[in-house]
């Protein structure tokens, strides 16, 4: 199995190795794997000739010191993962100098308006920093496909709109949200919650079924209400936004309009560590 952690040696061998026929499947994480990048990793295997993970850590794409020092790095666990998957997949480890080249800050983006809304109003600069990280990977591995969960739905919007806009030859694939027993959206940040908060923290994703449901009959007002009131009521869970916007252009809709795709979008703090789902409402 092949590890690189230097963007020169893991070019000089994909050179080597493809050829003009030759497809790349390119699969970026920040590590801390589990189920729903190996279904990415799975998909990737089957659409391409060749599979390439990163495993990365970004720091410019964390607003937050504190959760870019907690968040998890397991790269042992990690490759044994992968191995096990698939001996053939290609892990790319860099470090921050090594990706950054000594300069670690993000490049300016216009994303047209998507970096506006949710994640963009609470984090700022995140998305400067994963267009920034995306588009070094890409210009690195240079895959044809690019696999992105749809957990991370504005995330996976921002990435097709940096790729259209820089008119990079990449297609951008978003893939299913894989989710645990009990309905929590797998993440690699679930693994600094207890075993308590785990099972708890169903109710992220029971809220926004409940949510779909009243969207066919009450206005994006009345369900955020609802989802409001739920959490006040959840000792330790703390709302940070819930939105229901256009697929499209991610802007927040009032009533439901048959005509286009909507989606459900949430943010929660549980005992600090944040957690993010989505659910289509189509």
């Amino acid at each position: 199995m092949l590890i690189f952690n230097k963007q020169v040696d893991l070019s000089a061998h994909l050179k080597s190795v493809s050829a003009g026929k030759t497809s790349v499947g390119f699969v970026p994480t920040m590590g801390a794997l589990h189920q729903g990048h190996l279904s990415l990793l799975e998909q990737s295997l089957q659409d391409n000739d060749i599979t390439v993970i990163s495993i990365f850590v970004n720091p410019t794409q964390f607003n937050n010191a504190e959760d870019l020092a907690k968040y998890p790095r397991t790269l042992e666990s990690d490759v044994a993962k992968i191995e096990k998957l698939n001996r053939d997949i290609i892990v790319f480890a860099p470090s921050v100098d090594d990706i950054y080249e000594g300069n670690t800050i993000s490049k300016h983006y216009d994303f047209d308006g998507l970096e506006d809304q949710m994640e963009g109003r609470f984090r700022p600069g995140h998305f400067d920093g994963v267009g920034t990280i995306v588009q070094r990977l890409f210009e690195i591995v240079k895959p044809n496909n690019a696999y992105f969960g749809q957990k991370d739905f504005q995330q996976l919007q921002i990435v097709k709109k940096m790729v259209e806009k820089s008119k990079l030859p990449v297609n951008v694939i978003g893939c299913p949200i894989f989710r645990e027993s009990n309905g929590l959206a797998m993440s690699s940040r679930n693994e600094r919650l207890s075993a308590e908060e785990r099972q708890r923290a169903a109710v992220i994703y029971q809220t926004l079924q409940t949510a779909k449901i009243r969207f066919g009959t009450e206005n994006a007002t009345r369900v955020a209400e609802f989802v409001s009131q739920t959490f006040d009521n959840v000792p330790g869970f703390e709302l940070e936004y819930f939105e229901i916007a256009d697929e499209d252009t991610l802007k927040a809709i009032s009533d439901k309009n048959d005509s286009k795709n909507t989606r459900a979008f949430i943010a929660v703090f549980v005992n600090k560590i944040r957690l993010i789902d989505t659910i289509s409402l189509n």
